[in-house]
């Protein structure tokens, strides 16, 4: 993957809905918005899988651009980063708790590597954006790539330093936190899968659909056929 493809994605337009506040003002075609039909898989067949967590913005575009990826199984949202108990959306998204919007990344790592997935993470959100992605700002929507052992560590550190040698951010920094996953908090249910549920939403439409046109536009290899 080309370092070149990956500063092409490091301008994101702000709009004026956000994560947070289209949540709590549903317009009447977005409460009429039918659910569509997808297929889970059991917590036991996903235990099968290797697991993988990031946060980059918004869990909704997050969740969506992992979810187009070949060898993810599943991506779930939720919050981690932080240490209080049983986080809920209200507290994370009220900026209320030290948690960032994050998902949990079910993949077969015969189809799909940490090291690729770590790629699709910095190929896919601005990590110089210091607590602020697209429209929406707070710590909450900052930027990290968690580890779970010492080579996933390396991995991801590795990758900052190329990112950092290609100079790919033009010198701005790279403000991407490298952290030890202790906790993953699932969200609330109405936010899974929620970019397939609710295609009408205003910040799906603005935001979280043109963030993932853009990666699959560069991340081409990447792509689950199916997503194309």
């Amino acid at each position: 993957m080309s370092f070149i493809k990956l500063s092409l994605l490091s301008i994101f337009f702000l709009f004026s809905s956000s994560c947070q506040s289209t949540q709590k003002k549903k317009s009447k075609t977005e409460n009429q918005e039918p659910a569509q039909e997808v297929t889970k898989l059991s917590q036991e067949e996903l235990e099968a899988f290797e697991t993988a967590y990031f946060a980059s913005g918004c869990f909704w575009c997050v969740e969506a651009i992992f979810e187009s990826v070949k060898g993810v199984k599943e991506v779930i949202s939720g919050y981690a980063g932080g240490t209080e108990e049983n986080p809920t959306y209200q507290q994370v998204g009220g900026g209320m708790t030290s948690h960032a919007e994050a998902v949990e990344v079910y993949y077969d790592p015969k189809v799909i590597t940490f090291t690729q997935l770590v790629q699709v993470f910095f190929g896919s959100h601005d990590p110089t954006t210091l607590n602020r992605q697209g429209p929406d700002r707070g710590t909450q929507y900052r930027s990290i790539a968690f580890y779970k052992n010492e080579n996933e560590k390396e991995i991801i550190e590795a990758y900052i330093g190329a990112l950092e040698d290609q100079n790919v951010y033009n010198g701005d920094p790279i403000t991407t936190e490298v952290k030890p996953l202790t906790k993953f908090w699932p969200a609330e249910d109405y936010h899974q899968d929620y970019e397939k549920n609710h295609p009408n939403n205003s910040y799906i439409t603005n935001v979280s659909i043109p963030r993932l046109n853009r990666f699959k536009k560069n991340f081409g290899d990447f792509l689950k056929k199916e997503t194309h």
